[in-house]
């Protein structure tokens, strides 16, 4: 275990709350890469094409670094976290506001190799 090695990769400030996202990572983890892009792309939540995106990048870093092949990777783990939230405002009747907290979210993806 101590010469494991996974390659990282970190998407930050992605418009769409935390909670949504982890629904859509929780179909995808420990899935081979190929499997779970193809997984991905059919699914209707908009988490989805960022939590693409983010492993999308972990594979890149992986055959450009590391050297893997690309049809041998599998998620290791994905996180996915809150991110900062801006806050809006939207004007009500007789001079209130209701106020709308704009969510964000940090998506980390480590990626393995399977040993043969």
């Amino acid at each position: 275990m101590q010469n494991e090695q996974f390659s990282v990769a970190t998407a930050k400030r992605l418009p769409g709350s935390a909670q949504k996202a982890r629904l859509v990572a929780d179909l995808v983890r420990g899935e081979l890469v190929s499997d779970a892009l193809t997984r991905l792309r059919f699914m209707p939540n908009a988490a989805a094409g960022t939590i693409t995106k983010a492993i999308e990048s972990a594979v890149a870093g992986a055959e450009a670094n590391l050297g893997w092949v690309g049809e041998d990777l599998f998620i290791r783990s994905i996180m996915v976290d809150e991110g900062p939230s801006r806050r809006w405002r939207r004007f009500g009747a007789r001079g209130r506001f209701k106020p709308i907290k704009r969510r964000t979210a940090h998506i980390k993806v480590a990626l393995g190799q399977i040993e043969d």
